[in-house]
């Protein structure tokens, strides 16, 4: 548990917050001027610092070097006292622990910066370990070219040390990198310390101005957290080294713990503009509902797979709007896009499918070509088309669909491109190879893109289970409105195309065998949101954005979560539930 330590927002594993100090600190930040250490225990016997609201004091410890045996590190670890002060504990991944202090230390930083593996493993283990309403301090380390990387890993503090070490050796420190003093014939900044000129620059000014660079970049981070856009900032900037472009490569080999703190859609675009944007948690949870989660309800029908579009969603793009024309609703249409994957109609409002911008050259990448052909393939062997319908140009679309094709034992696909999706010619073959279909009438477009989207958010079959054959949905799309028994249950949210519970809807969603995302509070009737300290338990499959039934002894409500749910059930500060409906029981 935290006092004096407060999340704000969260972009992954990268958190805005609050060091609650008498002048509030807000973080990621350095803690140069409001901490204080009482000293190592290795030199000598230490006191109990007095502290104060004004500092972070650093609680007498032995710090363990990196790689120390943990049965080492655990018996000289000491027993933190009981303060009421802010306070933080030195840690390493094995002894780390709730040990009722605000902050953690996580020794070794210089080591575990220098071995990417080391670095991730240790914060992973040491985040695992201590609340989630904490802070992760990492010393010694941090360099305005490292910063972004380290706060995407999950560290919310750093000091200035190393930067201000290394200017007084006559290293210049940029957020790519770093220069020897003497090769700059100009200094590329504009801080206080660089308006002198280069003539009278000395390594006491390099490292003044290591120091500002190291702040103006955790000021750029912040920015970018509150956008929720570090990752695409993060990829960009590691490639200056080769530690940033490990750790993040790393951490998205580490889907859980990314997953967990990553929202379920965000409220800016995702850039894509690279092969490792295939691996960042949003697509690989997209491709993994889709084919694992999502019901083909159109099943009985044609599918046709058409190539995506660079308007969003794609419904609304001038060639989509051509192959509705051709399809005529007699078909299901399936769009095929790097980086996503495949995006059923049903859920091309849902994020990221009409929330990304990616980097169209007409080429694709053999990582591409490999990532959508498999999930093509899941998609297929969890579907009963009765015929395979590739409405797509040749370059690239084709060979996934021909891949698709081989490693689909008895699925023959019917390829009707001429030239272009969009020529007239190209347009008649699809029209003709659908002939003899009916359509299908819009109320049943309506009700599947409602049970697609309950599926895709809350698990496989739960769109069967919400909603019966009684379902009845009114207004226009993407407006739709979810109706049973004379009852609204749901809305559709056209930006992230999600489901919006009413009341009644969260008590349908009890009685339904429908998976369920629950948080439980206190005796209270909660008022616009529901804080940390008030809850009892949480699911732990809450992630950030899921829609989740408020339940307590004096309360029934349904509204958004604004945290994991495993930080529900640990933290004490923080707002966890925005409440959209609540009733007094």
């Amino acid at each position: 548990m935290t006092d004096h330590f407060e999340v704000h927002d969260r972009d992954g594993a990268a958190r805005l917050g609050e060091l609650r100090l008498a002048d509030p600190l807000r973080t990621p930040a350095l803690v140069d001027e409001v901490l204080r250490d009482a000293g190592s225990l290795w030199a000598a016997e230490r006191e109990v610092p007095e502290g104060d609201d004004a500092h972070l004091s650093v609680l007498p410890h032995r710090a363990a070097p990196t790689g120390t045996d943990q049965r080492v590190a655990e018996a000289f670890a000491p027993e933190p006292p009981d303060v009421d002060y802010p306070a933080a504990a030195v840690v390493t991944a094995d002894t780390a622990a709730d040990l009722g202090v605000d902050a953690y230390l996580l020794s070794g930083g210089p080591g575990l910066v220098d071995h990417a593996e080391a670095f991730v493993g240790s914060v992973i283990r040491t985040r695992a370990a201590i609340p989630g309403d904490t802070a992760l301090y990492l010393a010694g380390c941090a360099t305005p070219a490292n910063v972004a990387t380290l706060v995407y890993a999950g560290v919310d503090l750093v000091d200035s040390d190393f930067a201000h070490v290394r200017g007084t050796e006559g290293f210049y420190l940029t957020s790519d990198g770093e220069y020897f003093l003497e090769d700059l014939d100009e200094l590329p900044c504009a801080c206080t310390a660089c308006q002198q000129g280069r003539d009278s620059f000395g390594p006491e000014d390099c490292a003044e101005h290591n120091v500002n660079a190291l702040r103006a970049e955790l000021a750029t981070v912040r920015q970018r957290i509150r956008r929720g856009r570090l990752r695409d900032y993060v990829e960009g900037q590691a490639r200056h080294e080769a530690f940033g472009t490990s750790v993040f490569r790393r951490l998205d080999r580490q889907y859980a713990y990314s997953e967990e703190r990553t929202p379920v859609y965000r409220r800016n675009s995702m850039l894509a503009a690279s092969e490792d944007s295939l691996r960042r948690v949003e697509i690989q949870r997209f491709a993994d509902r889709v084919t694992s989660r999502y019901v083909p309800r159109f099943d009985d029908r044609p599918l046709v797979l058409v190539p995506c579009s660079a308007r969003k969603p794609y419904s609304e793009s001038q060639s989509h709007g051509q192959y509705h024309d051709a399809v005529r609703w007699r078909a299901h249409m399936v769009s095929m896009t790097s980086p996503i994957g495949v995006v059923p109609q049903e859920l091309e409002l849902t994020y990221p499918a009409q929330h990304y911008d990616s980097v169209v050259t007409g080429d694709w990448s053999a990582t591409e070509i490999e990532f959508v052909t498999d999930v093509l393939v899941r998609y297929l062997q969890r579907a009963d088309y009765p015929e395979v319908i590739a409405h797509v140009p040749p370059e690239g679309y084709r060979e996934i669909c021909e891949r698709a094709e081989a490693r689909l034992d008895g699925t023959e696909f019917t390829y009707t491109v001429a030239d272009h999706p969009t020529t007239s010619d190209s347009l008649a073959n699809l029209a003709n190879a659908l002939g003899g279909n009916d359509r299908y009438p819009k109320r049943e477009r309506e009700h599947n893109t409602v049970r697609a989207i309950a599926d895709f958010f809350l698990g496989d079959g739960a769109g069967e289970e919400l909603f019966s054959e009684d379902l009845r949905t009114d207004g226009r799309y993407p407006k739709l409105r979810a109706h049973e028994g004379g009852e609204h249950l749901a809305t559709l949210v056209p930006q992230y195309g999600s489901l919006s519970f009413t009341l009644a809807g969260a008590r349908h969603w009890l009685k339904s065998d429908a998976p369920t995302k629950r948080v439980e509070i206190d005796a209270f009737v909660p008022k616009g949101s529901v804080l940390a300290p008030g809850i009892v338990d949480a699911d732990d499959d809450v992630r950030v954005g899921d829609e989740v039934v408020v339940e307590g002894p004096k309360a029934f409500a349904v509204g958004r979560a604004q945290m994991p749910g495993r930080e529900m059930a640990e933290s004490t500060r923080g707002v966890a539930v925005e409440v959209r409906h609540s009733e007094e029981r």
